[in-house]
């Protein structure tokens, strides 16, 4: 049994067989897999693709003399991960760590790791790239698309910005 499309001509079978000739559609947006997570009660999310652990809590140990949105350093199986605060990086207030609180280890274009410190990690989202909308202007940045979830908006993070801000010293 096929199920139609957005257009009732077209089914998943004829979808999978045109991707599998190469002749996908140019209606058929890319996917994107995305990691969801929560500051101060709103939804933000990263790619997947850049996401290389999910940590529970633990001791951060604060680094001298980096930039205040660097929590510190944390030592994962023997490498140090610089932690990133986006509470701080997005200028929300400050929130006392709790149990849901955790680290999103990432890996960079060049290959370092980083952790960005969230509230929580909620779940993986697929959405359509061809849904998101511009990103607002404001938050330095940090923010390069929202997507519409239901009701409320999340925040897609522009990670390369918000990584390159938090190395600097």
């Amino acid at each position: 049994m096929s199920t139609p499309m957005s257009n009732p001509s077209e089914s998943w079978d004829a979808l999978a067989r045109a991707a599998s000739r190469g002749d996908t559609p140019a209606e058929v947006s890319q996917m994107l897999h995305l990691l969801s997570f929560k500051l101060d009660g709103a939804p933000y999310a990263i790619h997947v693709a850049s996401v290389q652990e999910i940590v529970r809590m633990r001791v951060i140990a604060p680094v001298p003399r980096v930039h205040s949105d660097v929590r510190g350093v944390i030592s994962l199986r023997g490498v140090i991960v610089q932690v990133i605060d986006l509470r701080r990086r997005l200028n929300l207030r400050e929130k006392e760590l709790s149990r849901t609180s955790r680290i999103i280890v990432v890996q960079d274009a060049g290959g370092m790791l980083s952790g960005l410190l969230v509230d929580s990690v909620t779940e993986v989202i697929r959405i359509a790239e061809d849904t998101l909308l511009p990103g607002p202007g404001s938050e330095a940045g940090a923010v390069e698309a929202l997507c519409a979830r239901g009701d409320t908006f999340v925040s897609l993070i522009n990670l390369d910005r918000v990584l390159e801000f938090g190395s600097e010293g």
